[in-house]
């Protein structure tokens, strides 16, 4: 019989999306198969000691952590610097990802298509018209770095401009403005490391309360509807694959991601944002899709652990 591997399941931290972290975390912990792991929990808010204390002890770290201090690169350098194996994307691809205006800078390199933006620093002047003249309304207001949409607001004109500003400058002292792209919202998970491969795409509707893919829309049970395959043709559903897999790639990804998208009216995609560790309960967006590629919860995070240890083996 294989000895069990010491998994370190990391959660909570101390983001703004701790609630979320935990929640994935404690569902996270219920579907790995305790016959094949020692899973101990790490809270990094009040356990780093404690794991550094254990690292010798620990085959591979599960990191169900959601923004800043989690998903941004940190924890990662924390974990190579002790030499335990983990899933997901390393330190560069974590940070890029994190980071929506490095993001849309690579994927533009990359000829991957995003919505036009204009970026904003507070306590710096801000020039509304020009804004409302280059980008135009409605418009999307998001903070560079953070996740789950928290912060964001959609703009209808430029005297909502500055409210929205003022929610975003709350969680960042950069902002990005982007032009508001109408059209069918699609999520793409890409699982694997050096020959990353594509999962059936989700479509999501929020329902009529909101505006967007907002925190609650996101959280609130029968909030959204979700559609997996999303109702794209053959062509549109090959593009919108190929771009989940060019957009992880152009931000040196690995392991696993998912990345929104929008196809407006005329069938262009634009790539909106590359999560480098979405949301990981049974119902979240890339365990739905897994299961529709064939890959149970239980064997999702069974195969992102063996690739957070290839990867491991292959840069020791």
């Amino acid at each position: 019989m294989n000895k069990k591997l010491t998994v370190a399941l990391m959660m909570g931290g101390i983001s703004s999306e701790r609630e979320v972290s935990l929640k994935s975390g404690n569902q996270v912990y219920e579907a790995l198969d305790k016959e094949k792991y020692n899973v101990v929990r790490y809270d990094p808010r009040e356990d780093l000691r404690q794991l550094i204390h254990d690292a010798s002890k620990i085959d591979a770290a599960l990191v169900i952590l959601h923004g800043r201090y989690g998903e941004d690169g940190t924890v990662q350098g924390l974990l190579e610097l002790l030499g335990i194996p983990y899933q997901g994307s390393g330190v560069l691809g974590s940070a890029a990802a994190m980071n929506k205006l490095a993001a849309k800078k690579l994927y533009q390199q990359a000829d991957i298509l995003v919505p036009p933006y204009m970026v904003f620093h507070h306590n710096k002047h801000i020039d509304l018209a020009d804004c409302g003249s280059r980008i135009g309304f409605p418009s999307v207001v998001k903070p560079v770095e953070g996740g789950s949409s928290i912060g964001m607001s959609v703009i209808g004109d430029k005297k909502e401009l500055p409210a929205g500003l003022q929610k975003a400058f709350e969680y960042d002292h950069t902002v990005i403005v982007e032009k508001y792209i109408k059209g069918t919202e699609i999520t793409g998970g890409v699982i694997g490391n050096d020959t990353p491969e594509a999962l059936p795409l989700i479509e999501i509707i929020p329902g009529e309360a909101y505006s967007f893919f907002d925190y609650e829309a996101k959280y609130q049970p029968g909030a959204t509807t979700e559609i997996c395959p999303a109702r794209l043709d053959n062509v549109q559903t090959v593009k919108a694959q190929s771009l989940a897999v060019k957009a992880h790639q152009a931000l040196f990804c690995k392991g696993y991601s998912r990345t929104d998208m929008i196809v407006d009216t005329e069938g262009n995609i634009f790539v909106l944002e590359t999560n480098t560790i979405p949301g990981m309960t049974p119902t979240s967006l890339l365990p739905q899709a897994a299961q529709a590629h064939g890959l149970s919860f239980g064997r999702l995070l069974d195969r992102l652990i063996e690739l957070g240890i290839e990867e491991h083996k292959r840069k020791v």
